[in-house]
């Protein structure tokens, strides 16, 4: 196999890696609210809410030293371990208790932030500058399958049930870590790209310290505490210059939208009462439908390049009004307390009468424009930032999980209509600030192959 085939596996690997990995997280994510309502247990006084605010506000401070994390064992070894965090956090709601969860919560998220850096830099060191656009979408459409499954297994097994048991939890929950940990294993698959096929001596640099069969254990060397330090200040450098605080705004809007359709949006289907005594399972079908929105996006905007010769402009304007198109069916057809509905559901009227075909197009125009944003931001950030990928990419998440965890904490408490007008404004000065980002690079860029991304 050539080069470019190895590069191209590696790419289908990560995804299918993660694939697994969120096929368990993303599904936990999804559910955990409303299975945490349905507990039999006194004992137990946790929200998924709270739990999510405190995974991305930790998954935002530890963006801070995540590069050098990766930059010291490596970005293979970096997933692994933190795919074993996920897996540990899955595993908890097997038989949950406060402090494990909360616990839990903070070590996934220093976990997730050593993932996301990581798969940055893998991304980043496995593309060139004509194929970082196309490897982004094959990653963004392999990951979002998780949607799909994860959440049709939650449809078949939660259909016809007002009330979660112990033992259906349980068993889902068991067959997440498994999952999970599947997911995890496949990382070691990746291979080391061969010289010609790196795209920068600046990102080969992290890898150096894995074994070509990524198994073997990795030992200190003299030089890692000045490349750790080194990727730490790179990252605070990063943060501050214009291209970046150009793009800070819109992965703010993603950790918005992220919040809202991986956790807020599905209790809201299943706080529904007038969808009946499926609304729990419905919970998985939306799942679904935002999948299969995520999975269109990534193939067309990434993997089938269709939109390059406009640039990326096109598609995020296209991901902002298919997002806003979705906020307004979500406003008038989900009654405004959802999000903070006990067990027994909302009995409030919605400004239509409540209807499960919208409920769930709207759960596909979330998925679609997410994909939107998130396939455009993977490739201009790999792209601006070829040189420091691991703490670009590190930026990245820190911005992204800050909001998301902001996000999460005012989902305790805001009604639905608040939430959205939060995303509207949000969303469209992101846009605004993408689109200024995108003409610098064009500018700066002439004389490079930019119009092959």
């Amino acid at each position: 196999m050539g080069p470019e085939g190895k590069t191209l596996l590696n790419i289908i690997i990560l995804g299918f890696g993660f694939m697994f990995m969120f096929t368990a997280f993303q599904t936990c994510g999804n559910i955990e609210q409303t299975v945490i309502k349905s507990f039999n247990s006194t004992e137990f006084h946790g929200s998924g809410y709270t739990s999510m605010a405190i995974i991305y506000g930790v998954f935002s401070a530890s963006n801070l030293i995540a590069p050098s994390v990766v930059a010291v064992i490596g970005p293979q070894l970096s997933m692994f371990f933190s795919g074993l965090v996920y897996s540990g956090y899955i595993a908890m709601f097997i038989h949950p208790y406060t402090w494990s969860f909360y616990t839990a919560s903070v070590v996934v998220g220093i976990a997730a932030a050593i993932l996301w850096t990581a798969q940055g830099n893998l991304l980043t060191i496995n593309s060139t500058d004509a194929t970082i656009g196309r490897n982004s979408g094959i990653f963004w459409a392999l990951l979002q399958f998780s949607l799909f499954f994860g959440n049709m297994y939650i449809y078949f097994a939660w259909h016809g049930h007002v009330h979660i048991s112990d033992k259906d939890r349980q068993t889902v929950f068991i067959s997440l870590t498994v999952i999970s940990l599947v997911g995890s294993f496949l990382f070691f698959l990746i291979q080391k790209p061969e010289p010609e096929a790196t795209p920068s001596e600046a990102s080969e640099s992290l890898l150096q310290t894995e074994s070509t069969e990524s198994a073997s254990i990795v030992v200190a060397t003299p030089g890692l505490g000045s490349q750790a330090l080194d990727a730490f200040k790179k990252a605070l450098q990063l943060s501050v210059t214009k291209e970046m605080l150009l793009l800070s705004i819109s992965i703010a809007y993603t950790g918005l939208e992220l919040t809202f359709y991986s956790g807020v949006y599905g209790t809201c289907i299943g706080a529904m009462t007038q969808f009946g005594d499926d609304a729990k399972s419905l919970i998985g079908l939306s799942g679904i439908f935002i999948g299969l929105g995520e999975i269109l996006g990534g193939g067309v905007f990434g993997m089938l390049n269709k939109c390059n010769r406009f640039g990326r402009n096109p598609v995020v304007l296209l991901g902002l009004i298919t997002h806003f198109v979705a906020f307004y069916l979500i406003f008038l057809n989900i009654a405004s307390d959802a999000p903070i509905a006990t067990e027994e559901g909302t009995h409030l009227q919605a400004y239509i009468t409540p209807s499960v075909e919208v409920a769930l197009l709207c759960s596909f125009l979330l998925g679609l424009g997410d994909s939107c944003f998130n396939t455009q931001l993977l490739s201009i950030v790999g792209f601006m930032f070829r040189e420091d990928s691991a703490p670009a990419f590190a930026v990245f998440k820190f911005v992204q999980s800050i909001t998301a965890a902001l996000a999460f904490f005012y989902s305790n408490y805001l009604l639905l209509h608040w939430q959205l007008l939060i995303m509207v404004v949000v969303g469209f000065l992101g846009t605004l600030s993408f689109f200024v980002a995108e003409w610098v690079v064009v500018s700066s860029r002439r004389d490079t192959d930019y119009d092959s991304i």
